[in-house]
């Protein structure tokens, strides 16, 4: 599982090499201490690369000696991406990074990409300090999740690793989650939902419509077709504590506990389905109707947790359950222009449901018998992800690349780091 490393300096007693090709005078050693490594921060009083230097002398950059420094620094980085062509292994909990590209307003206001992944699961942040004296340096933070994914991969690579090897899981009789959490712009409706052009969308090159094209592919094999197994969807969004069926003009709904102590989302349509196409349709009509406000990070950003369920029931029981999660950004209340009370309320409640499902996914990566599902209403209605020795989950953390983004990158990587400790790391399956 993940782990992070924060920056500090090395302990002379317990060096060892870094992940680094070379060893510069400013990049030495790892340091072991409990969970945080360190590597020495980059002091910008010191000479940087003359290559470098020249290069970026006519750059009209406002932060063009971070620039220079991060890039100097990631020449000492040997580069291993993950591809289509390496091994996927099986963890009860996945915790996986993504990182996009620099977007085209991130690129006009001369923003610089602040996050590296060489990849084997590594991610480095560069953070951009200053002392006191006013001496520029880079916190170069370290964090180890089981999967890396660079801003060159694709949603095919991305699924591959992360949401495929669940699907299986709902055919041996399991409950299966997949969810991107991120802030708002980072890329979790792209990753989930597919490519968008305004407000035309392909769910096709999603990971929502992935699934489906491989559930509806192991449907048609041999030892699953005499299962008598029947496809069903569901799309519904849990907006400020309140629950909507996307596939039925937005019907409010209730969750219920019944005398089984099971949740039952009352009213919530589920539609059969026969084919992948049907599931394509049902995304790109539930995404239209999904609450969406205005952030910092975006004009149009999702202001809800949608839910994608894909149900197999035989003989009218339910006999494995795939739900695939695009939480609504994790904004702090700076980060929402609106000043309005509606507007700082919603913020509350998403950051209150996102810190419920951190605190499930850690009871259950430890095995405890007390689950808090009650937290929320998110965590309520995946309460059956939550129990059960045949569940598996795994999380895509998405971050935005960005200086400007710094700081909600940095608590992403924080809220995903705390779902795996030593404690918490897989089970193999």
């Amino acid at each position: 599982m993940n782990k992070m490393k924060s920056i500090g300096g090395p302990d002379p007693s317990m060096r060892r090499p870094a992940i680094f090709c070379e060893h510069l005078h400013h990049v030495r050693y790892f340091t072991l201490s409990g969970r945080r490594r360190s590597v020495l921060p980059q002091d910008m009083s010191k000479p940087v690369n003359k290559r470098l230097s020249n290069a970026f002398e006519d750059t009209n950059r406002p932060n063009k000696q971070f620039y220079q420094m991060i890039e100097e620094f990631r020449e000492t980085l040997e580069v291993l991406p993950l591809s289509l062509s390496d091994t996927v292994e099986a963890h009860r909990i996945c915790v996986c990074v993504r990182k996009r590209p620099l977007n085209n307003k991130e690129v006009t206001k001369n923003d610089i990409d602040v996050v590296s992944i060489p990849g084997n699961g590594t991610l480095l942040l560069h953070e951009p300090k200053q002392k006191v004296d006013l001496t520029k340096y880079l916190d170069n933070q370290v964090f180890h999740f089981d999967y890396s994914f660079d801003e060159s991969s694709t949603n095919d690579l991305v699924y591959r690793f992360t949401a495929k090897p669940l699907v299986q899981t709902i055919f041996d009789g399991g409950m299966a989650t997949c969810f991107a959490y991120g802030q708002t712009g980072s890329g979790k409706t792209h990753t989930m939902g597919g490519d968008f052009s305004g407000k035309s969308q392909n769910s096709a090159k999603g990971i929502y419509a992935m699934a489906a094209q491989d559930v509806f592919a192991l449907l048609k094999q041999r030892r699953y077709s005499s299962l008598d197994l029947c496809p069903y969807v569901t799309f519904f969004e849990i907006y400020n504590s309140k629950v909507f069926d996307l596939l039925n003009k937005k019907a409010k709904l209730r969750v219920l506990e019944d005398e089984k102590q099971q949740v039952q989302v009352v009213g919530l349509q589920e539609m059969y389905v026969s084919c992948a196409e049907d599931v394509i349709k049902m995304i790109e009509m539930g995404s239209a109707c999904r609450t969406s406000g205005q952030t910092s990070a975006n004009a149009n950003s999702s202001r809800s947790h949608a839910i994608l369920q894909v149900i197999l029931r035989r003989r009218n029981q339910v006999h494995g359950k795939f739900s695939l999660v695009d939480l609504a950004g994790n904004e702090r209340g700076i980060d929402v222009r609106s000043s309005d009370r509606q507007t700082l309320v919603e913020t509350a409640e998403i950051n209150r449901s996102l810190l419920a499902l951190k605190e499930c996914i850690r009871s259950l990566g430890m095995d405890s018998h007390h689950i808090p599902f009650r937290m929320s209403k998110l965590t309520q209605v995946l309460r059956d992800s939550f129990i059960g020795e045949n569940s598996r989950t795994c999380m895509i953390a998405m971050v935005s690349p960005g200086m400007s983004s710094c700081d909600s990158t940095v608590n992403t990587l924080r809220y995903a780091d705390r779902y795996s400790q030593k404690t918490l790391d897989a089970t193999p399956v």
